[in-house]
């Protein structure tokens, strides 16, 4: 057995498959030695670091509340939940209508069905991958009490827009940042928006802690209610346990809930990931734009792929480079993708494509009208995403990146 100090992170990676990852070595030393620490000391389910982790991530993103739990999809149904809990003044009630774009990953949505909403898919700008938020203002009735906003791979649409127009119609709003850590619109941070933002630290993310999200919010009611659904519903409040003298206080139980909790471990190795941030941000922006440059300086670029557009006053935070076939060549895409994840380019889709094309919609009758959206089935059709890694990349990766790429036209 190799000793736990030696962290062999290739035996992790398939060499073999893949020569270009979505994200390799996303752990550093330093990052596994707080871990360590943590599993050396005893202490390893929810303990100081979560909450140190918590109150950091709240000043730096200049909310009020943070609330770390096990996962981003955990983020995503704590904040749903909490929307319609009875103790909000401002909730939903089960046969309201939420609102989330058709482009979006299934824990965004299925949150609203569990939680009893009727759902209408809205499509996206596919040359952002973004809601167009004056499109979305036009699809609200009356009987919308919920949106789901999902900022997508690094970027959003006019967020304070939609903002100031869900407050005036008592809407909530929840901001899906899972994908845009570190992203901003008009210099305010992504998941600020909205009544509830939510983040991922899963591996490709921005940060990663393996598993892990963060919950925000702006006031103590609301954080009141993350922190009792997160555990249990169960509290251990000393004000609270002298309402309830006959009970005991170390098992006081006022709300319904979840086990939503992290592990210390995850909070200490997403805390020295969080603290690296801006570097890992630069890295991925000169990366990709150090990917563009070279395709389209070679001699072998002939518009065969198209990149996504900045929505203006967003600085981007990136995850992974979305990269678009010209439409001329949408038929090839299958091929293509099979050749070069051959070759040992790693991809994934943009998402999950157009979510009412899943096959799961329809077990749940999501999309009744059949309704096909433009944009998402363009983002689909044509799109796909490699990798943008955390440390600058290398000509000799720019290089295979580039002769797989360009293998499309020779399929």
């Amino acid at each position: 057995m190799k000793k736990i100090n030696n962290y062999n992170y290739k035996i992790l990676l398939n060499k073999k498959k893949y020569k270009y990852h979505l994200l390799e070595n996303a752990l550093d030393k330093s990052d596994l030695d707080q871990g360590i620490k943590v599993i050396r000391s005893g202490f390893i389910t929810m303990n100081k670091y979560t909450s140190i982790f918590e109150k950091k991530f709240a000043k730096k993103l200049k909310t009020n509340y943070a609330l770390m739990v096990n996962s981003g999809s955990s983020a995503n149904l704590l904040a749903t939940f909490a929307s319609c809990n009875p103790w909000r003044k401002n909730r939903f009630k089960k046969g309201d209508q939420a609102i989330i774009q058709s482009l979006c990953w299934s824990t965004s949505l299925w949150p609203l069905v569990q939680a009893g909403l009727k759902i209408k898919f809205v499509d996206v700008n596919p040359k952002t991958l973004n809601v167009d938020v004056d499109e979305l203002i036009s699809k609200v009735n009356s009987k919308t009490k919920v949106i789901v906003i999902i900022n997508v791979l690094g970027l959003s649409g006019n967020l304070l827009k939609l903002k100031k127009f869900c407050e005036k119609k008592k809407i909530i709003l929840i901001e899906d940042n899972c994908e845009s850590l570190g992203a901003k619109f008009k210099n305010k941070n992504l998941g600020t928006f909205g009544d509830f933002g939510t983040f991922s630290f899963f591996y490709s993310h921005q940060i990663t802690s393996g598993e892990g999200g963060m919950v925000v919010c702006k006031n103590i009611e609301d954080y009141k209610i993350l922190k009792s659904l997160r555990s249990h519903g169960w509290v251990r409040d000393i004000e609270i346990s002298k309402k309830f003298p006959d009970l005991d206080p170390r098992y006081i139980f006022v709300n319904s809930g979840f086990n939503l909790r992290p592990t210390d471990i995850q909070a200490a190795i997403g805390f020295s990931q969080f603290n690296r941030l801006e570097i890992f941000k630069k890295n991925r922006h000169h990366n990709r734009i150090k990917i563009i440059e070279s395709l389209k300086k070679d001699k072998r670029w002939n518009n065969q792929f198209y990149f996504l557009d900045v929505p203006k006053n967003v600085k981007p935070s990136y995850m992974v480079f979305p990269i678009f076939l010209n439409p001329s060549l949408k038929h090839k895409k299958k091929r293509f993708i099979n050749t070069i994840e051959k070759k040992g380019l790693q991809t994934r889709p943009v998402i999950s494509g157009s979510f009412v094309n899943q096959p799961a919609t329809n077990l749940y009758a999501l999309n009744k009208k059949k309704q096909k959206f433009k944009g998402a089935n363009t983002i689909e059709q044509l799109g796909f995403v490699i990798g943008l890694h955390t440390k600058k990349i290398t000509h000799k990766q720019i290089d295979f990146i580039k002769n797989s790429l360009f293998l499309i036209d020779k399929i």
